[in-house]
């Protein structure tokens, strides 16, 4: 078994919970709340924001030429490319990308986005490429888990073909290979790529509840209440 496999099968209870949570179950049968995907919309794009910043860092502690380049490439996609579909669906909302930018993180993009780009910065280039991997490859799973749940088009369906492109999938094997490589020339990292991949794939799942559950700080719900 790949170590890329061995990293998804060590998280198979969170990799199925994710599946199974309503955010997703929802968002594939085309009933999802509105305000629960705009939640998603909007701290997804500050997320992706550091996402690339993540594979930037990672590009300047690259030692390959070519891996160097596809980071900032990668990068470059994420700004120009998949931050585009979320433009798109802000707009459904008359949300305009300055908008989108200023939008305030809640705890849980906090949490995840500081640890990515803490990961990316301090430690080796394998942990880092372990910490983006649940990403990247957790929605492509979900996206085919959708796709194969999914009766017909609705509003959603561009998530999901978004998600199961051609262009996607390239890129989701690019990092597999990376992963792979990183733990095979460097097998004193395996068990912190391990480490990273889980604490991830946990806040994976909690940007899902995040979303569904439109998260906020507790001190502006304590304004609502009143």
């Amino acid at each position: 078994m790949s170590f890329s496999d061995h990293l998804v099968e060590t998280e198979s209870e969170l990799w199925t919970a994710q599946k199974n949570h309503p955010f997703i179950r929802e968002l594939a049968d085309g009933t999802l709340d509105e305000a629960a995907f705009r939640t998603w919309v909007e701290q997804d794009y500050r997320y992706l924001h550091d996402y690339a910043q993540t594979f930037a860092v990672l590009g300047t502690k690259a030692r390959e030429e070519e891996t160097m380049a596809h980071c900032f490439a990668v990068a470059g996609n994420i700004v120009d490319e998949e931050m585009d579909l979320h433009r798109e669906f802000a707009a459904d909302y008359s949300l305009t990308p300055q908008d989108l930018a200023s939008v305030e993180k809640v705890p849980t993009c906090v949490a995840y986005t500081n640890y990515l780009l803490r990961t990316a910065t301090e430690r080796p280039l394998g942990v880092g490429a372990a910490a983006i991997y649940p990403c990247g490859r957790g929605y492509l799973d979900i996206a085919e888990h959708m796709a194969e749940r999914s009766d017909g088009d609705h509003r959603y369906t561009p998530f999901i073909e978004k998600y199961t492109s051609d262009e996607f999938r390239e890129s989701v094997a690019w990092m597999t290979e990376l992963v792979d490589r990183c733990a095979e020339r460097n097998p004193s990292l395996r068990d912190e790529m391990e480490a990273a991949f889980r604490r991830c794939t946990q806040l994976e799942h909690a940007f899902w509840e995040m979303a569904y559950t439109e998260e906020a700080w507790p001190h502006e719900r304590r304004q609502e209440v009143v």
